[in-house]
């Protein structure tokens, strides 16, 4: 069996995560043409998090403090951004997400950020432990976001109680 070396998996994972990037960004904005449900909110969070199964091999594994704070970044610093370009709207008692170039501007900085950062932790922990710890952060920015996501729904879509 072929083994890969470190610096072809950097150039995968560096192309892998520039092509995520920017179906993120195509799927926001054809996103934001359909009205918004719960389904679609809190999907992304569940299907992500299916990727805790790298945690079963052993060269992926991470002490959990590692991952305790790559979570917190992601959710409290990475989110942040996320979360501050996310707008909802109600047209014809529906909730839609509006489009938001700042959301693509958010999407492509953190892209960069993780790119510096990434380089700067592979000098430090192996491949496969950087992607565990970049798994981490990313969960965590992303369920912080679609929990945000939700609570904003509830809100715009419940209709307001009547007082009578």
């Amino acid at each position: 069996m072929t083994q890969l070396s470190p610096s072809y998996l950097q150039i995968f994972a560096t192309v892998g995560t520039l092509l995520m990037a920017l179906l993120t960004i195509f799927i926001r904005l054809k996103a934001s043409r359909r009205p918004v449900n719960i389904k679609k909110i809190i999907m992304p969070p569940v299907g992500m998090s299916t990727g805790f199964l790298m945690f079963l091999v052993p060269d992926v594994r991470i002490p959990w403090w590692w991952g305790i704070v790559a979570f917190a970044v992601g959710w409290f610093l990475f989110s942040y951004p996320l979360i501050r370009s996310t707008k909802f709207e109600v047209v014809d008692g529906q909730v839609y997400a509006q489009r938001s170039r700042s959301f693509i501007i958010v999407l492509l900085v953190l892209f960069a950020v993780r790119m510096i950062l990434h380089q700067y932790i592979e000098m430090y922990v192996s491949v496969l432990q950087t992607g565990a710890l970049f798994f981490m952060l990313a969960f965590g920015m992303i369920l912080r976001w679609r929990l945000f996501m939700w609570r904003e729904y509830k809100v715009l879509a419940e209709p307001a109680p009547t007082v009578q």
